[in-house]
């Protein structure tokens, strides 16, 4: 994903110049359209994920996303004509889904004490992408990075094809000896194990809400006897029903319209041209390879801390330390107060700060809040907003720029980080080491 979806920062400036390797030079509106492109597609499959996760599960919903950038990676290593690149990239946008999947995914199958780290394991992955790419775009000639581009995606296929099935989804389809073999395969362990039951037993309390009920503490029936029953009602009838499913849905939509507008998306994407303007001293491909390994260190350093102080704390202090960050960073680039070195520095410091807070927090929250019966629907909807946002941000960022001037932008998104801090000061609770059921309950509770 990481890889595909910066390409066009490594080819933009080449696609625009009369050097271009295509048939035609692109115009501004198609060069526009090459970065956010694939947030349109994304825009229109996301709504169907919901359904394809709960019919075909998680890994076969993998696979069958994976093949959208399969597909891309072929047009764009056999055509030259600007339609075919821009068709690719559209093409490629149906994957987009995989950022909802592999969450979800990788929630059903980890441990709660790990849970936090390993889904946003998934993040540190997408900037390792961004970084090949960057360096792809840098040192090798166009032809040579797309079909490395489309043998990694190949791999990738063939890896997640060895992969087992969610358990958790095994179990709500009623497949209980598959979903003990899965969790025999993540665990390391023996079918028969006690290791393996003990997992069983616990999923089927999160399936079933009135599964040993007389262990359950007084408040928790309370949400039970309220939120139950899934199966006797829609999705929807249960989200109109659940005040705590609905309040864990406006937390996502916030946190990931914070995600996006804190703005570091459109650094990715731009990463190239952006540089240019901002680091004219410096080389854009070195300027982005840095901006790539900080994502993944930043990333690194999130996935330890999201388990040791928590979401919450994570969110709340990062986004805040990104709107200072951003506010310096604008003043820098409007008035050219300080050295050139230190538009670098702050740029590498803002997207260290995003990515800790807002580039890895909503990923993990919107994985592991919702109960099962209800996660594939709340998670579409969470993860639809969002590429909406998405395709907002970067359609309109290049005209930003050129009527606002870069400085300006970089304000609004300092304005953007540092609500998204105080919302989640007020509104987000934390959700470390906790059961889906005790989570649910949690928001029932918050701000009442």
């Amino acid at each position: 994903m990481g890889i595909l979806f910066t390409w066009p920062s490594s080819t933009l400036i080449l696609f625009s110049s009369a050097n271009t390797t295509l048939d035609r030079v692109m115009t501004e509106t198609e060069v526009s359209l090459l970065g956010s492109l694939s947030s349109i597609s994304g825009i229109f499959v996301i709504p169907f994920s919901g359904y394809i996760l709960d019919t075909l599960g998680r890994k076969k919903a993998c696979l069958l996303f994976y093949m959208a950038q399969l597909i891309s990676w072929i047009i764009i290593t056999t055509c030259s004509k600007v339609e075919a690149i821009l068709l690719a990239m559209f093409i490629f946008g149906f994957s987009s889904s995989m950022f909802l999947v592999v969450q979800i995914y990788v929630s059903e199958f980890c441990q709660e004490s790990i849970r936090g780290s390993m889904t946003s394991g998934s993040i540190i992955f997408y900037g390792i992408g961004m970084l090949v790419s960057y360096l792809m775009g840098g040192l090798l000639e166009y032809r040579l990075m797309n079909y490395i581009g489309l043998s990694l995606t190949v791999l990738g296929f063939v890896l997640v094809s060895l992969m087992k099935e969610s358990p958790l989804f095994l179990m709500k389809v009623g497949r209980q000896k598959e979903a003990a073999k899965s969790i025999a395969f993540y665990r390391s362990a023996k079918i028969d194990s006690q290791v393996v039951q003990d997992e069983i037993e616990q999923i089927k309390r999160i399936l079933r809400p009135d599964f040993d009920v007389a262990d359950t503490p007084a408040e928790e029936k309370k949400l039970y006897l309220e939120d139950a029953s899934p199966t006797k009602m829609s999705k929807w009838q249960y989200l109109k029903k659940s005040k705590s499913t609905q309040k864990a849905l406006l937390v996502c939509i916030m946190l990931y319209s914070s995600a996006i507008f804190q703005g570091l998306i459109v650094v990715q994407v731009y990463a190239g041209p952006l540089f240019e303007q901002a680091l004219p001293t410096m080389s854009s491909t070195l300027s982005s390879v840095l901006l790539a390994l900080i994502s993944v260190v930043a990333g690194f350093i999130a996935a330890y801390f999201v388990d040791l102080i928590g979401r919450r704390r994570l969110m709340i202090d990062a986004s805040v330390a990104t709107g200072v960050c951003c506010m310096i960073l604008g003043s820098q680039i409007q008035f050219n107060w300080g050295p050139s070195w230190l538009t670098a520095v702050l740029i590498y410091l803002y997207c260290a700060t995003y990515t800790i807070g807002a580039g890895t927090v909503p990923f993990v929250i919107v994985a592991e809040v919702f109960m099962p019966e209800v996660k594939s629907l709340m998670s579409m909807l969470s993860t639809e907003w969002a590429f909406v946002c998405n395709f907002i941000v970067l359609f309109i960022f290049n005209p930003l720029v050129n009527s606002l001037g870069l400085g300006a932008v970089f304000y609004i998104f300092s304005a953007c980080s540092i609500l998204s801090g105080i919302y989640c000061h007020f509104y987000l609770p934390e959700t470390k080491g906790l059961t889906v059921d005790v989570i649910q309950e949690r928001f029932k509770r918050s701000r009442q």
